[in-house]
């Protein structure tokens, strides 16, 4: 198999996984997305939304991950 083929693949797989994992936390009732720090204007018919927060906690679990997963098969 080549490689773009198993990287897409692979991305393809993470991009499930991270999706199951929003939806469980969703279910679950965490409030990703509306955390403090998630900041939002209105202004008429504009709306400016920027999850700075939810974007922190998501990239230090991604790294947690990836740095676990590079341990294990690294």
């Amino acid at each position: 198999m080549s490689t773009l083929a198993r990287t897409l693949i692979f991305a393809g797989l993470g991009l499930v996984v991270l999706g199951v994992g929003v939806w469980l936390a969703s279910r679950a009732g965490l409030p990703l997305g509306r955390l403090p720090g998630d900041f939002s204007w209105e202004s008429g018919n504009t709306r400016v939304y920027v999850p700075l927060t939810t974007m922190l906690l998501v990239s230090l679990v991604l790294t947690l991950v990836v740095n676990l997963l590079g341990r294990l098969f690294g």
